[in-house]
């Protein structure tokens, strides 16, 4: 078994991350007031933090590759 679970995982959240945070992008007057007053797109931050993670998996699947066995 040559699959790493870091791809699939990988794939998605980036994929999702991506759509999160151009939605975001797109919809600008979407944003969450807080106590401090200050307006947060929640939707951006969110899709860029999905982003990250996303990236970084795929990083690691990429850096962490499994040679295949030797029949």
């Amino acid at each position: 078994m040559g699959l790493d679970i870091r791809w699939p995982i990988g794939l998605m959240f980036t994929l999702l991350g991506a759509l999160l945070a151009g939605f975001g992008l797109a919809n600008q007057s979407a944003s969450f007031s807080h106590a401090g007053g200050s307006d947060i797109n929640i939707n951006l931050v969110w899709g860029l933090v999905l982003l990250v993670f996303g990236v970084l998996m795929l990083a690691g699947a990429v850096r962490g590759g499994k040679t295949p066995p030797s029949a």
